[in-house]
């Protein structure tokens, strides 16, 4: 099933309608582009292996020896990847800025495809030894599809110098930390969990932020706010298992969005790698979402155990603590759909989306980029007309599904809309 999806409809919809509605409007004064609608039917060698790099980083393996096997990252790990991709493709076709590597091997005449292959078969490699049955035949394939002779020589040569290179500037970045036993929060507003997902993350180094912490959203608002207790009262009517207000569709939504995001947001970011046959813009695109992408997914963790603030479950069940008297103590309210084990704010979803959107507006120069998304949970495949309409949407699936705030989904929007405006400013531009 094929869902179009413009704005999510129901209380807090006027907001986010408003919300759209300004962002469009500011993006209309800065973008003339056309509008885009991407069409994910054009396979190329950067599609070719970010399909393996998704396949190679979420498999499992019992032998696990470099920092990546050990703690891999369905974030960082493909960002590295598309670096090396794009560095090999600038090398050779010229227009735009390197990324990271200038590599000395020579260019002209070189293969792109030979590049790309041994980029991307470098840095697998380097990073996960011991997970070879997921690229090693795919690249073996690849190169006999490659005539031998100079081009292809040459294009090994630079695709394999710029992959060492990208490696050893992204040599211990972080993951490795040694991570002290979490405490679970017990004063009003503090987060409750035993043995919380990705601690690690914060400390993994960004490929483009000066610091994890450069976009840290304000405080959100106080307990005893009135914007907090509009924000809880909405979850609370709207996410719960029992809800005379959530409609059938807008549980649909909740449940579209809950696809684990290792296997979920790769398989659809997939979808921009094979939308055009350019593979110079194919490489460009790809490193542009995924170096946004990682940096904003840091900068969200980062700002997530800084302040460590409670789920909506703990909230609102504990609401008599909360000093707040627009608020009522719920015990027995429970989230129509499980909640992620990590703090609240700001929302990841979001963080993702916002990072997303502002990578294509960036990179097709409007807005109105046209997309889809699929999830395996639903099995059916949702259309955005818009980024607008796709942030507004992954914001309010996490209001239905009873796992976030408003506040957060805003916050977590933004974030990554800054990262990503950040990214795109310096790297990926045109050289002059």
């Amino acid at each position: 099933m094929n869902t179009r999806s413009k704005l999510p409809h129901g209380p807090g919809r006027l907001s986010l309608v408003v919300l759209a509605l300004g962002l469009s409007a500011c993006a209309t004064t800065r973008d003339a582009s056309p509008p885009v609608t991407v069409a994910a039917n054009q396979p190329n060698v950067v599609s070719y292996w970010n399909d393996i790099t998704n396949r190679t980083v979420l498999a499992t393996s019992t032998v696990n020896t470099t920092p990546e096997e050990q703690r891999p990252s369905f974030i960082h790990d493909p960002a590295t990847v598309h670096v090396a991709i794009y560095d090999a493709v600038v090398a050779i076709e010229g227009g735009y800025k390197p990324f990271a590597v200038k590599p000395e091997a020579p260019a002209a005449g070189a293969s792109v495809d030979a590049a790309v292959s041994a980029a991307a078969y470098g840095v697998l490699k380097a990073l996960f030894p011991n997970r070879s049955a997921q690229y090693q035949a795919g690249y073996e394939q690849r190169l006999a599809a490659i005539p031998d002779g100079q081009a292809k020589s040459l294009g090994l040569a630079l695709g394999s110098e710029v992959a060492a290179e990208v490696v050893r500037l992204r040599a211990n970045d972080g993951r490795s930390v040694a991570l002290a036993p979490f405490v679970s929060g017990a004063d009003a507003g503090q987060f409750r969990g035993t043995n919380p997902i990705l601690r690690f993350i914060p400390a993994v180094k960004p490929f483009s932020l000066k610091s994890v912490d450069q976009f840290r959203p304000p405080a959100p608002p106080a307990l005893n706010s009135a914007p907090y207790a509009a924000a809880l009262n909405e979850t609370r009517t709207l996410g719960g298992t029992v809800s005379g207000l959530r409609t059938a569709e807008q549980l649909e939504v909740a449940r579209f969005h809950t696809e684990p995001p290792p296997v979920a947001i790769t398989r659809n970011l997939g979808r921009f790698a094979s939308s055009t046959t350019n593979v110079g813009d194919a490489a460009r695109l790809m490193a542009l979402v995924y170096v946004s992408y990682a940096d904003a997914i840091s900068a969200c963790f980062e700002a997530k155990y800084h302040f460590n603030t409670w789920r909506p479950v703990s909230a609102i069940n504990l609401a008599n603590t909360d000093g707040n008297d627009a608020t009522q103590a719920d015990p027995a309210w429970t989230p129509v759909l499980p909640t992620p084990n990590h703090p609240e704010y700001p929302a990841a979803h979001s963080c993702t989306s916002g990072s997303l959107g502002e990578a294509l507006r960036h990179y097709y120069g409007t807005p109105d980029v046209t997309f889809t998304w699929d999830s395996r949970v639903t099995g059916t495949t949702r259309t955005y007309a818009g980024i607008d309409a796709f942030n507004a949407e992954a914001g309010m699936a996490r209001i239905y599904g009873g796992m976030h705030f408003t506040f957060a989904t805003d916050a977590g929007r933004e974030l990554g809309s800054k990262v990503a405006g950040w990214v795109a400013a310096r790297h990926f531009v045109r050289q002059n």
